[in-house]
């Protein structure tokens, strides 16, 4: 008797789910509609308006998504797995957005057909699979030893950038900072850390030509006393110190009695013995710079210039132990535990030079630096927020090449090799599987369909002349020039791409296509806002009148 209201309510669940499924694919797609414009060489820029009222003017997929304000929970999830792609490998933020609408869009006309979410799933999943297995077979392996090699991998990678206009600058600073601070690990593992060890100094004037990465590092700080201590010494011995060079004050609010008037003289006595002490302690070892993240006395500054040494205060942890790493010191909690091995003589020069209207203090022509600074210059802030974003994408891929030597085809070729190679396995897929698994494969075209159609060639001809190259998995280095929308062989051109990349772009937008599908639910557990005086404010007794007696409502017993 109630079979056919089971099934009915049944048809009605599914029917809301395949809404849900809906509504998040389309907010997916808007999300890649607005930076797919950003993809390659030819791409568009974006000029957003911050909610500070600051302009920013960029193509940098993350940097744009970053920006934006967006309310359906399935489009902030997307903004997510840009924001993901940019800390795991700094580059492919736009391209991992481009392929996650892409898969979703293909679904939508499996969900139409009441295909079961976890069916598209097992089918996408297994695509990955075998979409990383075809990586494998292509990538090419390289040395890192080998500088041009190097180069115009990092130049392919930011040719696709604003920067890219300025040719070899850009790859040079990046590659010249991440070979700088790469530490061996042993067993073949190269840990660089980009975060940690260079800092980007961003001086408005000059020139982009003037930019370099130094031997060393620079921060934006004077010594203490300008007139008293020297602001250039050569080969330093340097001493990095992490507290304060001032008298001890108490922990808590400290009451001190004095009795007599002399108890007030002994105090300041032992005041400055404390303060001369802890300079001795220093001096001791003939420095030439001390460094302290902390405070530092008028005191203590004047025993340390009457002893000829210059002194910095109040220095950033991050810098401290950027100069550490650069010049070999140690950062020290105390005085009294001072070795000569925590003496820093690495470097080979401090310097305070002035620089527009600021002082800027110089560690560099450093033996060994396992830390360093790149020195940007350039007309404008904005343009330097630029150059900072691009060049921050460059050594991230820099660093990606150093950690996994492998190169896979840039322009589209790798993404089409992945697609043809899916389509001929789907033959052998059985089952109700197959279909989702052959949608993946066609969706990996959207990458270099959107290449052709952001260098404004015919999107259709020059996409059926590709899958013709790539027809039964071969010429697997077959791309499309962003440039010119030729289609040419990657390798001649050397437009090349990371593995790294690559293989994070297809994991992140595939395993994310697959969690978005697999909501059938949104629940909003926000609490509406109160109007404004609603709920705030006690309202005021009410003053009963004579006239509202006859109107009171008596209640039943």
């Amino acid at each position: 008797m109630h079979a056919p209201v089971l099934v009915l309510k049944d048809s009605v669940k599914r029917e809301q789910g395949n809404k849900v499924q809906h509504a998040n694919i389309y907010a997916s797609k808007a999300v890649a509609d607005i930076i797919r414009t950003t993809l390659g060489p030819r791409s568009m820029l974006k000029m957003l308006l911050s909610a500070t009222g600051g302009i920013v003017v960029t193509n940098d997929g993350n940097a744009i998504l970053r920006e934006l304000d967006l309310a359906h929970p399935a489009a902030k999830s997307m903004i997510e797995l840009s924001r993901t792609q940019d800390e795991e490998v700094g580059d492919g933020t736009t391209s991992v957005i481009v392929l996650a609408g892409e898969m979703l869009h293909v679904a939508g006309a499996f969900i139409d057909k009441n295909y079961h979410p976890t069916v598209i799933c097992r089918a996408y999943n297994r695509a990955l699979e075998d979409a990383i297995a075809a990586l494998d077979k292509i990538a090419m392996q390289i040395d890192v030893n080998d500088r041009a090699t190097m180069l115009s991998l990092v130049k392919s990678c930011i040719g696709t950038k604003f920067t890219g206009q300025f040719g070899d600058l850009i790859a040079d600073l990046a590659i010249d900072a991440t070979t700088t601070i790469g530490v061996d690990l042993g067993q073949g593992v190269r840990e660089v850390d980009i975060k940690k060890y260079i800092k980007v100094e961003k001086v408005p004037g000059g020139q982009l030509e003037d930019s370099k990465v130094l031997k060393g590092v620079m921060f934006n700080k004077d010594v203490v006393a300008p007139g008293k201590m020297k602001r250039r010494i050569v080969n330093p011995r340097i001493i990095l110190l992490d507290c304060p060079l001032e008298y001890k004050k108490g922990e808590n609010q400290t009451n001190a009695e004095l009795v007599k008037e002399d108890d007030w003289e002994v105090l300041l006595k032992m005041e400055e013995e404390f303060i001369q002490n802890l300079c001795a302690q220093i001096l001791k070892f003939k420095p030439d710079l001390v460094i302290t993240e902390k405070g530092l006395s008028d005191l203590a500054c004047h025993y340390l210039s009457k002893a000829g040494v210059s002194a910095i205060r109040r220095l950033r942890k991050m810098d401290n132990n950027r100069i550490a790493k650069a010049s070999g010191a140690v950062i020290v909690n105390r005085p009294d535990e001072l070795q000569e091995s925590d003496v820093g003589v690495g470097a080979g020069l401090f310097e305070v030079r002035k620089i527009g209207d600021e002082f800027f203090a110089f560690i560099v022509d450093c033996k060994e630096p396992k830390a360093c600074t790149v020195l940007l210059r350039g007309a404008s802030k904005d343009l330097l927020n630029e150059v900072e974003r691009n060049l921050q994408d460059a050594m991230s891929v820099a660093r990606n090449i150093l950690k996994n030597p492998k190169l896979v085809p840039g322009g589209g070729a790798t993404e089409m090799t992945v697609s043809a190679t899916l389509k001929q396995k789907s033959s052998s897929i059985e089952g109700i599987e197959k279909w989702p698994y052959e949608a993946a494969a066609v969706a990996f075209e959207a990458i270099p369909r959107t290449l052709a159609q952001n260098c404004g060639v015919n999107v259709i001809r020059t996409m059926t002349a590709l899958q013709g190259k790539h027809a039964n998995g071969e010429n697997a280095w077959v791309g499309i020039d962003g440039n010119t929308g030729a289609i040419v062989d990657m390798k001649e051109k050397k437009i090349w791409d990371a593995y790294n990349v690559k293989a994070q772009t297809f994991k992140t937008a595939i395993e994310a296509a697959c969690m978005l599908l697999r909501i059938d639910d949104i629940v909003s557990g926000i609490k509406k806002k109160q109007a404004p005086g609603s709920g705030a404010t006690p309202s005021k007794p009410k003053v009963e009148e004579e006239g509202d007696a006859d109107n009171e409502q008596v209640l039943p017993e």
